[in-house]
């Protein structure tokens, strides 16, 4: 009765109507989601994962949402973490999410179109950008069927920023050397890597994500650097599902246990 007593305290404390508090993944961290407006994803959870990562230093998450990819880089590196969000109601999650798992001193969320963050927060202030921005764009026909203020169309679609707004933002905010990780729709890998050389930044990781071994892959995970020297490392090819609907021993250590150390040592602080 006392834990049940507890759950409700805490549930009225930090959610509003039509959100939830669930558990994320192994991390003992609590985010605060909605069907209502927005749920994290695997895309998420992936990138998180893949970007290599300073111990110390300054990160920036641009289309935050609720800030699941802050709250997961946080179990991996000490760097002080920064989430930009331009829906104003998940940015409200996002923030709660952070005072909820008491990060206040890691995380900081900014309400603001990620357009301007490179004038607001700074040119050239962070070690790594991340971002899993929307994959479609908008045709003229599709507009009149899209809801602007609907925030699962705003995370789909390219109603508020564009691929090229998501690259020339990311180089603004880098330093020099710096690293962006994208996760992105297969379909539009070659307009991503053509836009991020475009804007200075060179591709230097690559990992194809597919459902199943026989079908072809529907994202791509990207790392590139900033004024990086042209090489790129292409992975071995990431498996979702094994058989039937059961995850691959892969996304299994993933979402439940780590099995590798994706932190890049030769980078301990900023140079900012």
């Amino acid at each position: 009765m006392e834990q049940e007593k507890w759950q409700s305290e805490l549930q009225q404390k930090w959610l509003l109507s039509g959100e939830r508090m669930d558990e994320l993944m192994h991390h003992g961290i609590k985010i605060i989601q909605s069907d209502e407006v927005f749920s994290f994803s695997m895309d998420a959870v992936l990138l998180s994962h893949f970007v290599r990562l300073p111990r110390g230093g300054k990160i920036i998450d641009l289309g935050t949402g609720n800030g699941v990819i802050p709250l997961l880089l946080s179990t991996r590196t000490s760097a002080q973490i920064e989430g930009v969000e331009i829906q104003e109601r998940l940015a409200s999650m996002a923030t709660r999410s952070v005072q909820l798992n008491r990060l206040q001193e890691q995380i900081t969320i900014h309400h603001m179109d990620m357009k301007e963050a490179p004038v607001r927060l700074g040119y050239g202030q962070y070690d790594v950008v991340t971002c899993n921005p929307p994959y479609m764009p908008v045709t003229q026909p599709e507009l009149a069927h899209l809801n602007k203020r609907e925030p699962v169309a705003i995370a789909r679609h390219e109603l508020l920023v564009t691929m090229e707004e998501v690259v020339r933002a990311s180089s603004e905010l880098l330093r020099y050397g710096g690293r962006v990780a994208y996760v992105y729709h297969a379909s539009r890998l070659a307009e991503l890597m053509y836009t991020m050389r475009t804007y200075r930044i060179e591709p230097k990781r690559l990992r194809t994500v597919h459902p199943r071994a026989h079908l072809e892959a529907n994202m791509v995970l990207v790392e590139g650097v900033r004024n990086g020297r042209p090489e790129l490392k292409v992975l071995p090819p990431l498996i979702v599902y094994a058989d039937g609907e059961q995850y691959t021993k892969e996304i299994m250590e993933i979402y439940y246990g780590k099995d590798e150390d994706n932190t890049d040592p030769s980078r301990t602080t900023s140079s900012h």
